[in-house]
């Protein structure tokens, strides 16, 4: 496993870390990845770690604080291995954000309470909209944190590629996360990278297989689970990514499955403002074909064109998105 600075806070990362959303198991509506197994769950942290996996990515709202349960159980007795990131404004999916610095401060100290540990890594703000970036309150409650050892650094998720940017301008976040895959490239188009290089920001690249259609495995005859998120996406748009990973698949010269997979976390570390990639994962297996992508390294650069070329010429999103 190779290693990135995040940014200039000091702090090192594992360049393909853990995101852990689906491990927190099935949430209310279509809002989670579906049941999951909490032994096997365990068994996949424990392999990361094993691996050099060290970046572990969660939020509050991630099982309504599952993730992080499971996070914690998995590091006992080897917190200085890991790196933890989780995320305030959403405590529950079901119940509307809250980003005042009181909220702020509640989440951090029940999201401690949950992982068993006296600090965290990283905060991060989960989409938080443009008022709180600007508000005094909201650098006041993560200076305060900081200072009373809480948090070693914040930052923000953000919704997409201009929330991250603004992220930057507007709050001076030392670190940022938002969407980055080979059917999504708006951090490149919309000059996200460009910005985070010339602040010494940190990235977090999310969803680099694109909610899994980038392993190349899901077809037009796939069923998603109940309470699969996926389930809400309408036709339209699980068809296109459908026909757009078989296209960027053989662009890379990669077959559906391991091959795939590797390609497409390549491809997202091919670029140096890239501080990790953090690939969803719930099996063991997916963390050790995971962590062979850092082995590997780099797409070489015709490769990385060509994807980029591709989506220069092609709409990988279809509007509405959502299904009715």
């Amino acid at each position: 496993m190779k290693y990135r600075k995040l940014g200039e806070t000091g702090i090192l990362v594992s360049e393909v870390g853990f995101g852990a959303w689906g491990i927190g198991g099935r949430t209310a509506g279509a809002t989670s990845y579906g049941d999951t197994d909490d032994a096997q769950s365990l068994r996949a942290l424990h392999r990361a770690l094993d691996l050099g996996i060290t970046l572990f990515d969660t939020s509050s709202a991630y099982g309504s604080g599952h993730s992080e349960v499971l996070i914690g159980r998995a590091v006992a007795g080897r917190r200085g291995e890991a790196v933890i990131a989780t995320k305030a404004g959403y405590d529950d999916w079901t119940k509307p954000p809250d980003f005042s610095a009181a909220a702020i401060r509640r989440s951090t100290e029940l999201s401690l309470k949950r992982i068993g540990t006296d600090y965290l890594d990283v905060l991060q703000l989960h989409n938080p909209p443009s008022d709180v970036l600007a508000a005094e309150e909201t650098k006041q409650v993560l200076a305060s944190l900081a200072a009373e050892g809480k948090i070693r650094s914040w930052g923000v998720s953000a919704k997409n590629p201009a929330g991250a940017v603004e992220a930057l301008q507007v709050a001076g976040a030392p670190i940022v996360q938002a969407n980055f895959n080979m059917m999504d490239v708006r951090v490149v188009t919309e000059g996200l990278l460009d910005e985070v290089s010339r602040r010494g920001a940190a990235f977090i690249a999310r969803t680099p297989l694109c909610f899994g259609f980038l392993t190349g495995t899901i077809d037009r005859s796939t069923v998603f689970a109940a309470g699969d998120h996926r389930a809400a996406w309408s036709r339209a748009q699980l068809d296109n990514w459908i026909d757009g990973a078989r296209d960027l698949i053989s662009a890379a010269s990669a077959t559906p499955g391991r091959e795939a997979v590797l390609s497409a976390l390549r491809f997202c570390l091919s670029f140096g403002a890239v501080s990790s990639v953090i690939p969803g994962v719930l099996h063991p297996a997916e963390a050790e074909t995971n962590a062979q992508a850092s082995e590997q390294g780099a797409l070489p650069a015709d490769v990385v064109e060509k994807v980029l070329a591709i989506n220069a010429t092609r709409d990988f999103f279809v509007s509405p998105v959502r299904a009715s």
